[in-house]
């Protein structure tokens, strides 16, 4: 039997997909989420004392939810059920439950049910776990990769701790990598496969943090290699493009390329030129960058070069990133188009950014200031008696709601602190010209003081 065909046997053995093959087994092979399962964390110490609690898994795809909610039941001894809530309904909840109440009463054995994409219950079968996650006769492991706070009911939410999955950096992922070239018994060890540097860079470029992306990746890579002969099964670059069915572009997105990108983006959108700005966004999202991190460089820049000048930038900039997250690739690319185009063409200020600035360093300079008595809290007798609240003007009980009293501390006041200068440029004008009858209100009073 020839070599090749020993190969084909050997991949033929399994028909699971190379990440659901290389899933971790066990704490001790997972990789990443340190803030979560390093030493002395809670959930780690959760698992090894056996005191699990109820918990949601809150984490992009691909960042070990679901591996980690079989980890803890196979390391605390529970009875592991998994089903999906795109799926499943309110007569599945209730089939778990009994199976629950059977597993606990046969086997003294603990429940742990694991509901994928949670967020995708309503709130009726939402609640049908409520009773049952507080009786403890199940502990209920969520997924979802939307923010708990907006997806879960509160009673569920409340009755569970939320724990955020990170994406995986490159070099966790590329420790699966490595991992999955070498393992022998789940992994492409058999085949003998080398793999270049500059290939492990694309997968990881193009994985963003997703290890099944990037173990998919190299699947597909290695089936592209896995008919040369033993010694000559090497993946390089141009195979792993090949695989991906996209060229890199010569991008890294850690590299000097990633960085110099975004820098002319940034830029051109900081010069009012929109054709250089719309060139440099297109380069990015064809080369394969996150539209996301794009769109979060619009909203810095919104207030950071665009600020009040024209106060609806960063509101344009997030709807754009709100539109993207909702519609996708490839259609959601024109709303970073719109908001690439909206700020070029706005007016510019940097006045927030170069205030936000001076504040900073005056805090350096003086520390944690006290708060004036007149402009703190005063919710109890004893502080208003030593003097908390006293004085206070109340602004809308004064002509043009405007009352003429300090609001920095003595420090500063005494050093003529200043640190937002509008321009004269789009809206920053208006907010100067109020600025500045402000300043001549309180002038006109003083010199009505002294006389």
């Amino acid at each position: 039997m020839s070599r090749m065909k020993k190969d084909k046997n050997w991949q033929d053995k399994d028909f699971h997909p190379l990440a659901d093959r290389m899933r971790p087994r066990c704490l001790d092979e997972y990789i990443g989420q340190g803030h979560l399962l390093g030493e002395d964390n809670l959930l780690r110490r959760a698992i090894e004392e056996d005191r699990l609690f109820s918990m949601i898994f809150w984490g992009p795809p691909g960042s070990g939810k679901t591996t980690l909610a079989r980890i803890i039941a196979q390391e605390t001894q529970s009875h592991f059920t998994s089903f999906s809530a795109v799926l499943s309904g309110v007569k599945e909840i209730r089939a778990v439950v009994e199976e629950a109440l059977a597993q606990r009463q046969e086997h003294q054995q603990k429940a742990l049910l694991f509901v994928d994409e949670i967020h995708r219950f309503n709130k009726a079968q939402q609640d049908a776990f409520l009773p049952h996650v507080e009786s403890g006769l199940v502990t209920l492991i969520g997924a979802t990769t939307e923010n708990p706070s907006f997806e879960i009911i509160s009673p569920l939410l409340s009755r569970s701790r939320v724990m955020v999955l990170k994406p995986f950096s490159e070099e966790e992922l590329g420790a699966m990598i490595a991992r999955a070239i070498t393992d022998e018994e789940r992994g492409l060890g058999g085949l003998h496969i080398q793999i270049e540097p500059q290939a492990v860079e694309v997968i990881l470029w193009s994985a963003d943090g997703d290890a099944r992306t990037a173990l998919n990746s190299l699947e597909a890579a290695a089936s592209l290699v896995m008919d040369m002969e033993e010694g000559q099964r090497l993946i390089t670059r141009e195979i792993v493009e090949k695989a991906l069915q996209k060229k890199a572009l010569q991008y890294d997105k850690g590299g000097e390329e990633h960085y110099n990108l975004i820098s002319a983006f940034h830029k051109s959108l900081r010069g009012s030129d929109p054709d250089a700005a719309l060139y440099w966004l297109a380069r990015m999202l064809a080369a394969g960058e996150d539209p996301l991190y794009i769109a979060r460089r619009m909203v810095r820049f919104a207030s950071e070069d665009v600020g009040n000048a024209d106060p609806r930038a960063l509101a344009v900039a997030m709807d754009a990133m709100q539109a993207f997250h909702f519609i996708g690739i490839p259609e959601g690319e024109l709303a970073l188009v719109q908001a690439a185009v909206y700020l070029a063409t706005a007016p510019k200020s940097n006045a927030l950014y170069a205030a936000y600035g001076k504040v900073k360093e005056a805090i350096r300079q003086t520390g944690s200031l006290p708060v004036p008595l007149h402009i703190r809290n005063a919710p109890t007798k004893l502080m208003k008696e030593i003097g908390y609240g006293k004085d206070y003007k109340y602004a809308h009980d004064y002509q043009d709601a405007y009352a003429e009293q300090d609001y920095l501390p003595e420090t500063l006041i005494q050093r003529k602190a200043s640190f937002y200068r509008p321009t004269e440029r789009g809206y920053e004008k208006t907010i100067g010209e109020r600025m500045d009858f402000w300043r001549q209100l309180r002038e006109k009073n003083k010199k009505q003081e002294e006389t």
